[in-house]
């Protein structure tokens, strides 16, 4: 059976610094960070038979008729919000952060998207989340921040939070019980999964209907609640969430996603204080790209 994160007082901070959650039982994707790199050995996600397919369709114009004029094709320059920042040499790629192939789309083509692989059970997310909540406060209008929640640690209940994220996302709720969410996991433990004294595994884990009692302080009726994590919609969202967990190549939690194209950690970054300043890096990188089909 593999190995539980054991979380002892004191060791806390200096154990997840730059730890990250996966998978111990397959090998790193190509472009990760060297192990060696982060104090907790950081194992990969199973590797998967293909990559989340990206259907790219569209309809037929209609053609004009043959008596119309020919109109001028002309394109209205848009200038970006941001300028390109200055490349110093100090982010270098293949080491800092890599570049996704294929790129993945994003659902707002019009911002920056930059989006955070986590879970709820994971100590290195929850130790993380400060440090993802000043990303978030600090992005510029032409960006904005997403939650992408991993499953791929089914021997610490990973499954059952994706499945959590996504109903509340569905009832509206997820965003003013992001943080509480971690809080239950990882303060009052009335959601963990490992006793947080001990750090063994409880015995018996979080259910949907503790998560749904959780949820009921914003609102939510239990049965709702539960009801709209076992639909067809959810299930839906949780498969595609894992094929794009796999097709940007990400392999341990917390990971950042920049507009699809581009991943990195806090061990590729160099620590918190460096991702923050990666990530906005990145950001304006992209954002000086906006308006010409970036």
């Amino acid at each position: 059976m593999p190995k539980r994160h054991i979380l002892l007082p004191g060791l806390l901070s200096s154990l997840l610094l730059l730890g990250a959650c996966s998978s111990p039982s397959s090998t790193p994707a190509a472009g990760s960070a060297p192990a060696a790199s982060a104090p907790v050995p950081a194992a990969t996600a199973p590797a998967a038979a293909a990559s989340a397919p990206v259907a790219a369709t569209s309809a037929a114009a209609p053609a004009a008729p043959a008596s119309a004029p020919a109109a001028a094709a002309t394109t209205a320059a848009v200038k970006p919000p941001v300028a390109p920042p200055a490349d110093t040499g100090r982010w270098v790629e293949g080491k800092n952060f890599f570049r996704i192939e294929p790129a993945q789309p994003t659902d707002d083509p019009s911002k920056v998207v930059v989006t955070e692989v986590f879970s709820f059970a994971c100590p290195a997310c929850n130790h993380f989340e400060p440090i993802m909540d000043k990303i978030a406060s600090s992005m510029p209008s032409y960006a904005k921040v997403e939650y992408l929640p991993a499953s791929f640690r089914p021997d610490e209940d990973w499954p059952v939070f994706q499945r959590a994220y996504y109903a509340a996302q569905a009832l509206g709720v997820d965003a003013r019980s992001h943080d509480a969410m971690f809080a239950a996991v990882w303060k009052s433990g009335e959601l963990a999964v490992d006793n947080l004294v001990t750090g063994t595994p409880k015995s018996n884990p979080p259910t949907l209907d503790d998560i749904a009692r959780f949820y009921a302080r914003y609102g939510v009726k239990p049965a709702d609640f539960v009801a709209t994590a076992n639909s067809f919609a959810v299930n839906s969202r949780m498969k595609r969430a894992d094929q794009t967990i796999q097709a940007m190549g990400v392999t341990g939690t917390p990971t950042i996603v920049v507009d699809g194209k581009y991943r990195l950690d806090v061990a590729s970054a160099g620590g918190y204080p460096q991702t923050i300043e990666l990530v906005r890096w990145l950001v304006q990188r992209e954002g000086a790209k906006l308006g010409s089909g970036h």
